[in-house]
């Protein structure tokens, strides 16, 4: 038997993260609503494609959730694909000696529980290792809003070339995706104190046991059958027409024109500026703002061997280019290199021989192996940059025009750019409909 729908309607434009998010949300609550996604598959950028030689489904970059990631989880479940995430327990840390240290929890409350894993780490002297203690000790009393140029503060709390360099850069570039020069101390805070400090579980990274595709596949939509939820691909919106503080329809690339009691919009800051008249952005600040937005890229770098090449799930890297090597299937590889400003002018080849040479300075069975197929994705703009400050430039959920929400994780969600950042945006903007649907 189908749910008794609300008589309100929601038209959601976005069919990434923040686009399910908001269409889980409003469906929890009867109201009917429909998805309308451009690209002919959900997921936006924690999403697939398939590769055209292997046959194989295959993340644009891979994507990865940790314990702190409350929201993300629970869609997860609620969306019944909870399954489909693995917790890793122990993360594995290799240097290019090939030596590796592994990461993990004892029965020590929060913040004690990882004490003992950083004492073993063996590329950190102890001298660093007391350096970054208080480092740490400062970044917990620091305050949760001070958002000053995060350098400058680690050196005033007695961090070295070293333990920037080895430790703090090697958990915040890749969380943040972006370098350590460029970062703000809020959200660099924030990676500390929710991941490490304050829940024993909080650090650990649980990693799709399928490609994010799958994520959004049977179940899902089994979900949203049963809701009251309508998906529609290859439906790209070309205007939000917007009269007075209203918006009154939108248009589609197709020349359909749509109304709806809400809106959502759920796209990149700079789409959501295209899809606004000129006249609006500008008389707004909230959408004018969205161009002092920086954006931050990802390249992942794919590699499939004729045999298997590395045992481990996953390889966090230390003084290397690559910063993780994801085992996908045994004979796959995936590379991730985020904040990959510096890989910007080198064609794909360039990056595939850099990135291959070093693996095979890594891993034996890499310099054994052929390579049967290799593949190098950039996505140019994965992110949003924490830049010092950035939060004067992220919008709430609540929009200037009444009846227009905005969701995706570069709204003001207090978290980064992140699959947590994103679903926590949808939920809100959800929310800021209330008024209007119930």
């Amino acid at each position: 038997m189908g749910v008794a729908l609300n008589t309100r309607y929601v038209l959601i434009i976005g069919g990434g993260l923040a686009g399910l998010s908001a269409a889980v949300a409003l469906a929890s609550r009867n109201i009917r609503c429909t998805i309308l996604e451009s690209r002919q598959r959900l997921g936006g950028r924690a999403s697939s494609f398939h590769d055209p030689l292997t046959g194989d489904l295959v993340d644009a970059c891979q994507h990865v959730s940790m314990g702190c990631c409350t929201a993300f989880t629970e869609f997860c479940r609620t969306v019944g694909i909870g399954e489909l995430l693995e917790p890793q327990p122990t993360l594995w840390f290799m240097t290019p000696d090939r030596r590796i240290s592994a990461f993990g929890a004892d029965r020590l409350p929060a913040p004690l529980h990882l004490a003992r894993s950083l004492w073993r780490a063996h590329y950190l002297t102890l001298a660093d290792k007391i350096r970054i203690g208080w480092g740490m000790l400062a970044l917990r009393l620091a305050h949760a809003d001070d958002d000053q140029p995060l350098r400058p503060w680690l050196r005033r709390h007695r961090q070295n070339d070293a333990t920037i360099e080895r430790f703090w850069s090697i958990v915040l570039v890749s969380a943040l995706n972006e370098s350590i020069d460029n970062l703000g101390l809020k959200y660099a805070r924030k990676v500390f104190v929710d991941a490490f400090l304050t829940d024993r579980r909080g650090f650990e990274v649980s990693i799709p046991t399928v490609p994010l595709g799958r994520l959004y596949g049977d179940e899902l939509q089994r979900w949203f059958d049963a809701h009251g939820v309508t998906v529609e691909t290859g439906a790209g919106v070309s205007q939000i027409n917007v009269s007075g503080d209203r918006v009154t329809s939108i248009s589609l690339r197709d020349g359909r024109q749509l109304t709806a009691d809400g809106y959502v919009t759920a796209v990149p800051s700079d789409r959501l500026r295209a899809l606004l008249s000129p006249e609006v952005v500008a008389q707004y600040a909230e959408f004018d703002n969205l161009k002092n937005l920086s954006v931050s890229p990802i390249t992942s770098v794919h590699f499939w061997f004729d045999r298997p090449v590395m045992t481990l799930p996953h390889v966090v890297l230390v003084d290397c280019q690559g910063q993780w090597v994801f085992r996908r299937q045994p004979h796959y590889l995936q590379v991730v290199v985020s904040a990959a400003r510096s890989l910007k002018l080198l064609g794909s080849e360039e990056i595939r021989q850099r990135i291959h040479a070093e693996l095979c300075e890594l891993f034996p069975e890499v310099a054994a192996a052929t390579v049967v197929r290799a593949k190098v994705v950039t996505e140019h703009a994965a992110t949003f940059s924490p830049l010092p400050d950035v939060d004067r430039w992220r919008p709430n959920q609540s929009s200037p025009i009444a009846n227009l929400a905005l969701a995706g994780d570069w709204t003001a969600t207090g978290w980064p750019a992140t699959m947590e950042g994103a679903v926590r945006s949808g939920t809100l903007a959800a929310d800021a409909l209330r008024p209007l649907t119930g």
